[in-house]
């Protein structure tokens, strides 16, 4: 399923594998529904998240079960038909997101620094549950194949937070979509667990603090394009260039294997700039 090179020999040394400490009183006070074990149960997952460390030395990794995936650095990520990227940048003009783009919705892979042992997720979904309601959005929590997941109602758009802990990583996979358009069994929702089945972490050897963002790094001809974008709105800005118009950032284009005419995607909801690490609201983390 997840750590494979790990979670034989962790589990066997913790038998209560997907159980943490007693939760302060300040957890109990209310939703005490969101910490009940059975929101931890995990079924049997017919693939990934990978290890990258666990996979066939020598293999290619951007070659997916069922078509390309997407090299991030950090994370390859398969890439759904007819999807367009949509890549966020920050103020120092580095990559801090890729978005997956669907004609359902906006998916969005991202991997993090975590201990060795299992638990991160449920810390974080924890966060990420008070954090929203304190936005004024209903939360709930359900049970997915890895376990909980945080699900939002918010005024632009329904969340979804879907997350794997894995040896030394987590990944947090945010799924938005329009509303009523994010329920466990909706279309969109089957296309980002697909996803995740197939995604591969390279978690690398530095020793991150845990929930440190993991690196994004782009492939050489989107970082091109995003470049060249960028040049050019800093030649309009100088008055060196006549005034065209210019890439937007976040850029998009469409998915590598995607065929013929692209659909229009949704409009996502719009994002707040991207924070590192975990702290402030769970609305500003939603592109991380």
């Amino acid at each position: 399923m997840f750590g494979r090179r790990k979670k034989a020999e962790a589990e066997a040394d913790r038998p209560d594998f997907f159980e943490d400490a007693e939760t302060d009183a300040a957890d109990d006070d209310a939703d005490a529904a969101d910490y009940e074990d059975d929101y931890d149960a995990v079924t049997e997952v017919d693939g990934g998240p990978y290890d990258a460390d666990d996979l066939e030395s020598g293999a290619d990794l951007t070659v997916g079960e069922v078509g390309t995936r997407l090299d991030l650095g950090s994370v390859l990520v398969p890439m759904p038909q007819g999807a367009q990227l949509q890549v966020e940048m920050a103020p120092d003009g580095s990559p801090q997101a890729v978005h997956l783009v669907t004609q359902h919705g906006r998916i969005t892979v991202a991997a993090y620094a975590a201990p060795k042992s299992p638990g991160q997720w449920r810390e974080v979904a924890g966060d990420l549950a008070e954090s929203l309601r304190n936005d004024n959005a209903t939360v709930s929590v359900e049970s997915g194949p890895w376990g909980r997941e945080v699900f939002a109602v918010t005024p632009n758009a329904d969340l979804r937070f879907i997350g794997v802990d894995g040896y030394r990583w987590m990944v947090r996979c945010v799924v938005a979509g329009p509303s009523g358009g994010n329920t466990t069994d909706s279309e969109l929702v089957a296309t980002a667990r697909a996803i995740l089945r197939d995604t591969v972490v390279k978690r690398g050897n530095e020793p991150n603090p845990v929930r440190t963002p993991l690196p994004v790094v782009l492939p050489d001809a989107l970082a091109q394009q995003l470049a060249a974008a960028h040049q050019q709105q800093l030649a309009q800005q100088q008055g060196g260039a006549p005034q065209q118009p210019a890439p937007q950032q976040p850029a998009q284009q469409p998915a590598p294997g995607s065929q013929g005419e692209q659909q229009q995607p949704p409009q996502a909801p719009a994002q707040p700039q991207q924070r590192r690490g975990e702290s402030g609201s769970a609305m500003q983390q939603l592109g991380r």
